[in-house]
């Protein structure tokens, strides 16, 4: 499978696979309306319920104008990875997304059916193994983005990416309308990840109150620490507060450990990123993609006259 897949999609859009957030209904009604819809395996207990989640994403996504892609946790504390890899191999997802650790593992299975993998990177050096790795594409997991994140700004990891990759190259971080879709795709980007925006759609997993605190919070309320996961990530204060942490003493990682039960450890700690401004209601997801389409026809529209109307 090469990247020429993606002409297909109506935006260049990845709706972002968000811990305990992103579920089946989500990743069937991106795909439907026309984007990429993306899910972490973690998200599921147990291997069955990967399983039974595939199995209804690869059925209710046949016709759709759009792609899923399983996200997977490559870290070596992750003991499911290798069931999680046997889901894979089954259900054939278009599109597989390693993060927290080396593409390696997914690489042989995917492409085994063709399909493409895609490494979260958080830096140059990153990227650069990744690539060496066999990687068809990186996610540049850039400032500004909500769950784990990273320290670059967008438009410059693209850039330096773009010196040594021209494989496809997906980029994320306060990037929550149209408008900065169309600034990343001019900027040299292939797929945009878009989370946030999507943290409050109506097919979205996160409880209730979360989706309200999305909509009442702007970037002034988010912290990035690596005291929760062990690697630097953006969380809503309000939700660290109400869990007991003391936001005064979020400076020591903690020990990275991606195994367990996840909705256990992190069901009541929320993250977001800071596209927050963006988002005033609960909506569906496909009108959340038309409000995108505006956004990105009136910037390509500002691009194609710049300098024509004098």
């Amino acid at each position: 499978m090469s990247k020429e897949i993606l002409n297909r999609l109506r935006l260049p859009v990845v709706a972002a696979p968000m811990f305990l957030v992103s579920g089946p209904d989500m990743v069937i009604a991106a795909a439907r309306a026309g984007i990429v819809g993306a899910f972490p395996t973690p998200n599921c207990r147990t291997t069955e319920q990967v399983d039974e989640w595939m199995t209804r994403i690869v059925a209710e996504t046949a016709d759709a104008p759009g792609l899923w892609a399983a996200n997977l946790v490559t870290h070596s504390s992750n003991p499911r990875l290798a069931d999680d890899l046997a889901m894979v191999a089954k259900h054939k997802p278009p599109i597989v997304i390693t993060a927290l650790g080396s593409p390696v593992p997914a690489i042989e299975v995917v492409h085994s059916y063709g399909g493409l993998v895609l490494a979260d990177v958080v830096n140059e050096k990153l990227g650069r193994k990744a690539a060496a790795a066999g990687a068809d594409g990186l996610v540049a997991v850039a400032s500004g983005a909500g769950g784990h994140t990273g320290s670059l700004s967008p438009f410059a990891f693209v850039s330096v990416l773009r010196e040594f990759f021209d494989g496809i190259v997906c980029v994320g971080g306060a990037i929550a309308d149209g408008a900065g879709v169309a600034g990343a795709v001019a900027a040299g980007a292939d797929l945009v990840y878009v989370g946030t925006r999507f943290l409050a759609a109506e097919e979205s997993m996160a409880e209730p109150d979360y989706k309200q605190m999305v909509v009442d919070s702007r970037a002034e309320d988010l912290v990035v620490s690596p005291a929760i996961t062990g690697t630097a990530a953006s969380w809503l204060k309000p939700s660290l507060v109400k869990a007991g942490y003391d936001l005064d003493a979020l400076d020591k990682p903690a020990t990275r450990d991606y195994g367990g039960d996840p909705a256990k450890k992190w069901r009541d700690l929320w993250a977001a990123g800071q596209g927050l401004h963006t988002i005033t209601d609960t909506e569906p997801l496909a009108d959340i993609v038309d409000t995108l389409e505006n956004g990105w026809s009136a910037a390509r529209d500002r691009l194609h006259n710049f300098g024509r109307e004098k």
